[in-house]
């Protein structure tokens, strides 16, 4: 499918550009008092994450990108390819571990996320917006914790390295918002009871 001309990008639009695909992030239509009218833009290149400015004419034409959300499970990983499986066909996908960033840090075994796909290749996967993980390391005491007192540095069973409060002991469960990296709250150790989204 192809847009006729510029004029009809609106914000989350999907389109390829130089053969990658691109989220519409905000457009501005610009009419000058003379010259043609153009249109500019800030895309976000779903492959990376990646945002750039790009000013379009208003005649130019666009193809829409083949791009479908799916909810997936994180399966396992070999370090270097991610495994996950289609919630509704069972499907396994895989996608490079270069390609989630700092998402790979909230992934948990046996979790659904919600994932893009672009000509049916995962190619995205997005964080729940909180998770619960539990404490498995304290950091030693150093000179600088006295400058943010009654705080601690931990080590979450995903393997990030979190500053908490100081009451937070080994094995506790704790919610985490995945947007700022923060810890929430410590919650009851029967997790099942928490919805991560």
């Amino acid at each position: 499918m192809i847009i006729s001309n510029t004029n009809k990008l609106k914000n989350g639009s999907k389109i390829i550009l130089n053969n990658e695909p691109y989220l519409v992030e905000s457009t501005t239509f610009v009419k000058p008092g003379k010259g043609q009218t153009f249109v500019r833009t800030k895309l976000r290149k779903l492959l990376t994450g990646k945002i750039i400015d790009k000013t379009f004419k208003s005649t130019d034409s666009l193809n829409i990108a083949n791009i479908i959300n799916t909810i997936v499970i994180y399966l396992y990983n070999d370090h270097q390819i991610y495994y996950f499986m289609h919630a509704k066909n069972f499907d396994q996908l895989s996608i490079k571990k270069t390609s989630l960033n700092n998402c790979i840090q909230w992934l948990i075994k046996g979790e659904k996320y919600s994932s893009i796909q672009w000509n049916n290749k995962l190619i995205s996967i997005i964080p729940n917006n909180f998770v619960i993980l539990q404490v498995i390391s304290i950091a030693p005491n150093t000179k600088s914790d006295s400058i943010t007192s009654g705080y601690k540095f931990v080590k979450l069973s995903t393997g990030i390295i979190l500053k908490v409060p100081s009451f937070i002991q080994i094995n506790d469960f704790l919610k985490i918002n995945t947007y700022s990296g923060q810890y929430v709250a410590r919650i009851k150790k029967n997790k099942q009871n928490f919805k991560y989204r």
